[in-house]
């Protein structure tokens, strides 16, 4: 960058018709992960630009990183009309094996959530009275995940409030003797 200001000091708003995807990103979002980016935009609004270079020639901003942001609004119509069709855009003058190399670094750094703190934070929001449901609606996480973490921390005052199942009763079958019987007159014998 060579003592210029970060791009994001200068984020601009820019019509979406005039946002297109890289061709070269490989970078995918399950749909439970999408869904949690739509929740996160629609609560949080839009708290990081969508990376962007510009193209003169066609008046175009092409994305280095952003492309779920960016689709987002494309997909979903109160996102898109809250934010009056336009996306917070920051520019990065670069070559195209720079803004290549840019994109992956930008889905690189992302890293991944501990599980050990995730449960922590699951047992943090219990402690302060979160149900399972709000938690699930919150974090994006399913009732089998947020389980998994509860098991984690071992910790029996998170499960307090959990309706457990009753415990498997055997069905006596009157024809099962008559089957077994069958069975083994049909077996041979050694």
């Amino acid at each position: 960058m060579n003592n210029k200001e970060s791009p994001v000091y200068k984020i601009i708003r820019v019509p979406i018709n005039k946002v297109l995807p890289n061709d070269y990103n490989p970078n995918n979002v399950a749909p439970p992960e999408m869904k949690l980016l739509y929740d996160s935009i629609k609560e949080d609004g839009y708290t990081m630009p969508i990376v962007c270079y510009y193209d003169k020639d066609n008046d175009k901003y092409i994305i280095v990183d952003g492309f779920h942001r960016y689709r987002v609004m494309l997909e979903y119509k109160d996102i898109y009309e809250r934010e009056n069709g336009m996306l917070p855009v920051s520019i990065i003058n670069k070559p195209l094996d720079q803004r290549m190399a840019s994109t992956i670094r930008h889905n690189r750094a992302r890293g991944s959530h501990d599980v050990d703190l995730m449960s922590n934070i699951v047992k943090e929001l219990h402690d302060l009275g979160r149900s399972d449901e709000w938690i699930s609606k919150h974090l994006g996480m399913d009732k089998d995940e947020i389980l998994r973490l509860k098991q984690i921390t071992g910790l029996t005052s998170l499960f307090k409030d959990a309706e457990f199942s009753k415990s498997w009763v055997p069905v006596i079958d009157d024809d099962f003797d008559e089957f077994e019987e069958e069975l083994l007159e049909k077996m041979p014998q050694s």
